[in-house]
């Protein structure tokens, strides 16, 4: 598990940020942030991190990672977070099963798909009819991911486990190292996973899976309905330092975005950060604002139908509690 924090008070030696574990501060507030991959995909969220927004909003935030969105799920549904970042539907199957303390969406964060479909080769005229016949690392089964891919495959006509085999028994962290190993023909990677793989020449990103399936509510943020009865101030003062951060991000350039967050992918360089961040932005990645729409909840829900993992659709008022990310912006 990774746990980001900002060492203030009189330990504060500089204005740079750091990860780190510790105690509690005085005077904040502890919120645990279960994400599901540690990704640039959530720049806003990281900007908002190393600028001290968390901070300034009286939040001690500690972030451990998931590991998919199952696991982000269960470390919610057992109270071991507070708060957690992973892809819509998890929350819309927990929902389906109708168990008690349902997670309630209370910010958006990215709406498209923030994986690209690498290849072995370079190939600037691709398209997705080349799959067919080939192997794809794909993702969980019944996860974001996979559903996007198979939801794109679809569109072009393209069946999956008929004309394209993909491999959904593979973990999200490992992946790419499967796939320069010599498996599959194709792999998704999140960034910097995608990035990772071209500079070591041994993958070329051929596709954005963000652009062929179009707008549509990939990450957000759930909390416990129990927790936001108890402690709606802990939840407004995460969605306004998450807005901030998400204004911050529209305002600034892509290598200042970069310099930002790049304490918290330190093996990454600011020059390649900034080549990421700019293929996450001119597909318009992020969302303007934290608030999750009606649309955005009934696109998703199609696409779960499509993929059958979804019977009856969850309606908005039980899933998405739009109250604290319209507050944040001072509606």
């Amino acid at each position: 598990m990774k746990r980001f924090f900002l060492l203030l008070g009189a330990l504060l030696l500089s204005a740079a940020l750091f990860t780190g574990c510790r105690g509690e501060r005085t005077g904040l507030k502890p919120l645990v942030l279960n994400e599901v991959v540690h990704s640039v995909f959530y720049a806003p969220q990281y900007a908002a991190m190393e600028l001290g927004f968390f901070e300034e909003e009286g939040i001690d935030l500690r972030v451990d990672i998931g590991g998919g969105a199952d696991k982000c799920m269960t470390a919610l549904l057992s109270s071991h977070a507070d708060v957690i970042l992973c892809g819509t539907e998890a929350g819309l199957y927990v929902h389906a099963e109708g168990r008690s303390d349902l997670p309630v969406v209370i910010a958006q964060l990215t709406q498209r798909a923030g994986n690209f479909l690498v290849g072995r080769e370079a190939d600037p005229d691709f398209s997705w009819e080349k799959v067919k016949g080939k192997t794809i690392i794909g993702g969980r089964v019944g996860g974001m991911p996979e559903m996007v891919l198979e939801y794109i495959l679809d569109r072009h006509g393209i069946r999956a486990g008929e004309d394209v085999t993909i491999l959904t028994n593979l973990e999200t962290a490992s992946t790419a190292g499967a796939f320069a190993a010599g498996t599959g023909d194709y792999t998704t990677e999140f960034e910097p996973s995608a990035t990772a793989l071209e500079a070591e020449g041994r993958g070329y990103v051929v596709a954005s899976l963000g652009v062929d399936s179009g707008y549509v509510p990939y990450t957000v943020y759930f909390a416990a309905s129990s927790k936001v009865k108890q402690d709606p101030a802990l939840m407004q003062a995460f969605a306004n330092a998450l807005y901030r951060g998400q204004v911050w991000c529209a305002e600034h350039s892509s290598a200042e975005i970069a310099a930002a967050i790049q304490p918290q992918f330190p093996e990454t360089s600011v020059e390649e950060l900034t080549a990421i961040i700019d293929r996450y932005r001119s597909q318009d990645t992020w969302t303007a604002d934290p608030v999750m729409s009606r649309e955005a909840l009934d696109l998703i829900q199609d696409i779960l139908q499509f993929s059958h993992t979804l019977d009856t659709p969850i309606p908005y008022e039980d899933i998405i509690c739009p109250d604290f990310a319209e507050k944040a912006m001072g509606k």
